[in-house]
């Protein structure tokens, strides 16, 4: 009894042991591609010797982690490098899954981080002199830069009819992570012309290769296009509106009235002091003793108000306010009527489009390297676990194995990380309000407390608005010292004239529109003569 249990028991264990070794043999059929950068990767990845790509590659350690990649050490550089393939992979051979990790450990203003699949060298390129024209037939990953931010999904396709290779863009790809972790991003191409972009394992966009409306431009050209000899004819009249020909100007619009006069019924204040400027030497100011009249010019002294202007409407020539011209139309001009010649906008006639071709499956051409060729402002980029596949099982394999643990440890530190500004910024906060409370009980503020008390109990609702409220607080309380230690600037106040109350409103009216740019000017020299007790003049050169 007991043998016939051992014999069952090592059948088991064959058959167990056959199933793992053909499973794994499977496995690593599926895997076509697979780089690790665990080892140096010198002799394995050719870097470019062209002249411009001057960046520096390193086989280093991820940050906080034991696992090594492919890292971009150098600022503001171009780079380059390249990996033959063992095997030609055949994109039109069932599905491709292509997958690289990279972690932008500075982050990423302004650069690329993307992958480029390059055709066989028969097509014409060299590893060492790998650059930006060696031909590739998808480019794949992060760009980011100005308004670009997108991970790039680039088909190079040939156009079976002109035997052009064209580049096919992925219409509104996903948007690059903005933060420093490490991300994984996968492109994943259908049988059924179906091409998936996930980042981090989530679906991210879904298009077909045939589709005009994910392709630009479509891999299937258009049937017709428009006629390149076609010429607009002469008479062709795209205006929808025109003049009426039969309108006239009537016999009292006047096109030379301006559009302002002068307010004849408008009278000088009493009072208005027309020998009197406006503004007179500060008879306090002196010249200063190391002024030198060769050197620095003739000196003059720094002007202030005259404080008989103070007192009075105003000071100097009087000039009558302007109004508006009742009279005033402008410029006639017919008005717009239908046009009966209109034909609407000209389009030169569509013509059967040479290049044009029908397709069922896109013509791909195959995968003989990877190469990255990329120009980054910043440093630290970091590409890891490259690798290419017949079956997504085995990208979700290596993204849980290979990048999940990474990705979790970098979460959770930049957890604790936000956790420990969040509490002291919070403590930043409290301290800042408690300082402003009391501020708002200083008894000069007198009208203003209410309107500050206000201000800080929304701030204390919304702490994001912290620092917007402290710089208020501070120009409010600023203000009001300012305007208590220096007096506020007394207006002119016209005095009442001897007519009616109609009077009185036109007085009031010519002394703010004849008047307010003096005022103005003369408010900002004060404060210049305040600021400065001296003025010196230009020196002739």
């Amino acid at each position: 009894m007991e043998e016939s249990k051992r014999k069952i028991f090592a059948q088991y264990a064959v058959l167990l042991l056959a199933c793992c070794f053909f499973s794994q043999l499977y496995a690593s059929s599926d895997l076509k591609f697979y780089e690790s950068f665990d080892e140096a990767f010198d002799g394995k990845w050719i870097v470019s010797e062209k002249e411009e790509y001057s960046g520096v590659w390193k086989h280093a350690k991820s940050e906080g982690h034991d696992d090594y990649g492919l890292l971009v050490s150098e600022k503001a550089r171009k780079y380059a490098i390249v990996k033959e393939l063992d095997n030609v992979v055949d994109l039109k051979d069932g599905t491709v899954v292509l997958q690289y990790e990279v972690r932008l450990q500075e982050g990423l203003e302004c650069g690329g981080a993307y992958l480029k699949y390059l055709r066989p060298q028969e097509a014409g390129w060299t590893a060492k002199g790998f650059d930006n024209a060696s031909p590739y037939t998808v480019m794949f990953g992060p760009d980011k830069c100005g308004a670009t931010n997108k991970v790039h999904f680039i088909l190079k396709h040939k156009n079976p009819k002109s035997g052009e290779f064209i580049e096919h863009h992925l219409k509104f790809p996903p948007s690059v992570p903005s933060d420093k972790l490490t991300h994984v991003y996968t492109a994943v191409l259908k049988p059924d012309n179906e091409v998936l972009i996930f980042v981090d394992g989530e679906e991210k966009k879904k298009a077909n290769f045939l589709s005009a409306d994910d392709f630009e431009p479509p891999l299937i050209p258009a049937e017709t296009i428009p006629d390149p000899e076609d010429k607009k004819p002469e008479d062709w009249d795209e205006r929808a509106k025109i003049p009426d020909p039969d309108a006239k100007k009537p016999d009292d619009w006047d096109e030379d009235a301006p559009m302002e006069i002068e307010d004849e019924e408008a009278e000088k204040p009493e009072g208005w002091l027309d020998d009197e400027p406006e503004e007179i030497d500060n008879p306090e100011a002196t010249k200063p003793e190391d002024w030198d009249d060769e050197e620095d010019g003739l000196w003059e002294a720094p002007k202030t108000d005259n404080p008989k202007c103070e007192e009075a409407p105003g000071c100097g020539e009087w000039k009558r306010p302007m109004k508006r011209n009742p009279a005033y139309k402008g410029k006639w001009h017919a008005p717009l009527i239908d046009n009966p010649n209109y034909k609407g906008i000209w389009k030169p006639r569509d013509i059967p489009n040479p290049d044009y071709f029908e397709l069922d499956k896109p013509n791909f051409e195959p995968i003989a390297a990877i190469g990255i060729e990329i120009w980054t402002m910043q440093d630290g980029i970091l590409f890891d676990n490259i690798l290419i596949a017949s079956d997504e099982k085995v990208a979700e394999s290596y993204r849980k194995t290979a990048w999940k643990p990474k990705f979790d440890v970098e979460k959770e530190k930049q957890k604790a990380e936000e956790t420990a500004e969040s509490g002291g910024l919070k403590r930043y906060q409290k301290v800042v309000f408690d300082l402003l409370y009391k501020v708002a009980d200083v008894p000069f503020l007198g009208e203003h407390k209410a309107k500050v008390l206000d201000l800080l109990e929304k701030a204390e609702a919304q702490p994001n608005l912290t620092v917007s409220v402290v710089i208020s607080v501070v120009v409010v309380f600023f203000s009001i010292l300012l305007k208590l230690i220096f007096g506020g600037k007394k207006q002119p106040q016209p005095k009442p004239a001897r007519a009616s109350a109609e009077t009185e409103k036109t007085d009031a009216a010519e002394t703010s529109t004849s008047n307010s740019q003096a005022t103005e000017e003369k408010e900002e020299q004060s404060e210049d003569a305040a600021a400065a007790p001296r003025r010196r003049t230009r020196r002739d050169n």
